[in-house]
């Protein structure tokens, strides 16, 4: 709820150190370093919070300057916490609004995997408690969480000797805003797993942004504990969503885009009512998510909810070597594929680094993919089939099959759900 507010407050422009943007303005006209800047990013996940510049590397110390004065030194002024209320405001109602559930969905789907605790706490500040976060409340979280055991300086393109330097000069014995106090409230407590069902009733009919109706739609998700990516378990995990992939019915089709996975293959190819089934696998430090989205018509929610049972009970099952092959063909041209983008790149250092204190470096974890073997999937995805399934959401919930009844599915032998008999119809 802090961190949501927090980050929309810690920006680029107007935070700068008794600055003013003047000044700041000036700076960049006539430093070559600043005009060649490109990104600039404050970029908020689960759980961690990114600050990212991308520049001519002639400009490191200034950048580095730059990202200290942001982390350590915001000026949170009383104009900047009544603009970002509004933008908070706004936000919450866009996400509302919205046709595409796919962010509600996920935060609804974490408060019925983990209930009340961590990563199933709210990501989005409830609208009653935007006007309770003050000056003093930020800088109380700033305290506890951004101390020097919890950050990571990572750069891609510079001298390791230059970047530490530039480490030493402006964040070493650097006061920060918030005072030198000794962190006190650190929420250390380790993900527990509950799973339950979180459902919202809303009329999603009217969700077209232009004259072209979109169809009404109730909106699924099903999911089960997988593993944290501390584990070894994590590379069979994130094979196995590959295997499952999918998708939306008009997603275009071509070479590479997972047109032969699971999801498509015996879900949208057979059933032309199902508007989207796709696969999600959220991983953590001390936990991991795997489910299925899909959207249908609120009249045959019930039997897209038995599809969905059906293609879990079937990860537990025979994996066809083609298809597994193909699958850790695809992870790997997509790990290969996003890694030549150099944010990516320092995402991908400082988010390993933060959480193992090392890096594995892309060939490593290529050989970790091609090692994964027909056996494994079908061991950790019968592992994963015994604990409790989460269930979310979202739409005409009038024909939803119960949790027990999801649950009873999920443990048979082959998904269906237990029949209902009805004396009046």
């Amino acid at each position: 709820m802090k961190q949501n507010i927090l980050v929309e407050l810690l920006t680029f422009w107007k935070n700068w150190r008794f600055r003013l943007l003047l000044d700041l303005t000036a700076k960049m006209k006539f430093c070559l370093p600043w005009k060649s800047m490109g990104v600039f990013v404050t970029a908020r996940q689960q759980d961690t919070t990114m600050y990212a510049v991308s520049a001519d590397s002639k400009g490191l110390d200034t950048v580095v300057g730059l990202l200290a004065d942001v982390v350590l030194h915001p000026r949170l002024t009383d104009e900047e916490m009544q603009m970002t209320r509004m933008a908070i405001q706004f936000e919450l109602e866009d996400l509302n609004m919205r046709p595409d559930p796919e962010p509600l969905l996920t935060e609804m789907i974490h408060e019925a995997a983990y209930g009340e605790n961590t990563v199933g706490l709210h990501r989005f500040c409830p609208p009653e408690n935007i006007g309770k976060i003050d000056r003093e409340v930020l800088h109380s979280y700033l305290r506890n969480y951004y101390t020097p055991d919890r950050m990571v300086l990572a750069g891609v393109g510079v001298e390791h000797e230059h970047l530490v330097e530039c480490a030493r000069k402006y964040l070493l014995g650097t006061q920060p805003a918030w005072g030198h106090v000794k962190a006190v409230d650190v929420d250390r407590s380790v993900a527990q797993y509950t799973g339950g069902m979180v459902k919202l009733e809303r009329d999603m009919s009217n969700v077209s942004l232009g004259p072209t109706p979109i169809p009404e739609l109730t909106h699924i998700m099903v999911g089960l504990e997988s593993c944290s990516f501390l584990e070894e378990d994590f590379i069979p995990f994130a094979v196995l969503n590959m295997m499952m992939g999918g998708g939306g019915s008009f997603s275009a089709g071509g070479p590479g885009k997972g047109m032969f996975s699971r999801l498509y293959l015996n879900v949208l190819n057979r059933h032309h009512w199902m508007y989207n089934a796709t696969s999600y696998h959220h991983s953590y430090e001390d936990t991991g998510l795997l489910c299925i989205h899909a959207s249908a018509d609120p009249r045959q929610v019930r039997e897209m909810v038995e599809i969905i049972t059906k293609e879990f009970i079937l990860m537990g099952g025979t994996v066809d070597v083609v298809e597994l092959e193909r699958a850790k063909t695809q992870l790997m041209s997509m790990l290969m594929m996003n890694l030549e983008s150099r944010p990516v790149i320092f995402e991908d250092v400082g988010r390993q680094v933060l959480a193992t204190r090392a890096r594995k470096l892309p060939h490593e974890l290529c050989a970790l993919i091609c090692n994964v073997k027909p056996e494994d999937v079908k061991r950790v995805a019968s592992k994963m089939l015994r604990g409790k399934p989460a269930v979310a959401a979202l739409g005409d919930l009038t024909d939803l099959p119960s949790y027990e009844h999801i649950q009873a599915a999920l443990s048979s032998k082959d998904g269906h759900l237990p029949r209902m008999y009805r004396l009046f119809r």
